[in-house]
């Protein structure tokens, strides 16, 4: 089975930057869509940004023109740079890839945006 371990969350203050990274592993298949998501405290885990794999992205609109997801193919990794963060950014990030035949997530990383 494929393995997504979230890194990079923290503390960050209003309108900095963080840049989350997302590390497949142990999966025969290949990771095809793949994607961050988010949830809030007392909220429901929503679509934060998607990419396939061959680098067509998709963004809520919450996050466009701040966010940027990336990936890695060879290293079987994807990125959320996060840019001009705000209040409202702070959730538990988490990681989510498909290959053909099932859909893994990782533990997630949480993110806190606070002056």
């Amino acid at each position: 089975q494929v393995q997504l371990v979230e890194s990079g969350g923290g503390l960050v203050q209003p309108g900095g930057s963080l840049r989350l990274s997302c590390a497949a592993s142990g999966g025969i298949f290949p990771v095809n869509d793949m994607g961050w998501y988010r949830q809030a405290p007392g909220k429901q885990r929503d679509l934060v940004a998607t990419i396939t794999r061959v680098g067509s992205t998709r963004y809520a609109d919450s996050v466009k023109g701040r966010f940027t997801i990336s990936r890695d193919n060879v290293k079987n990794t994807v990125y959320l740079q996060m840019n001009s963060l705000k209040p409202e950014d702070t959730a538990v990030y988490y990681c989510r890839g498909e290959t053909w035949r099932n859909v893994y997530w990782g533990r997630g990383t949480p993110v806190t945006v606070s002056s």
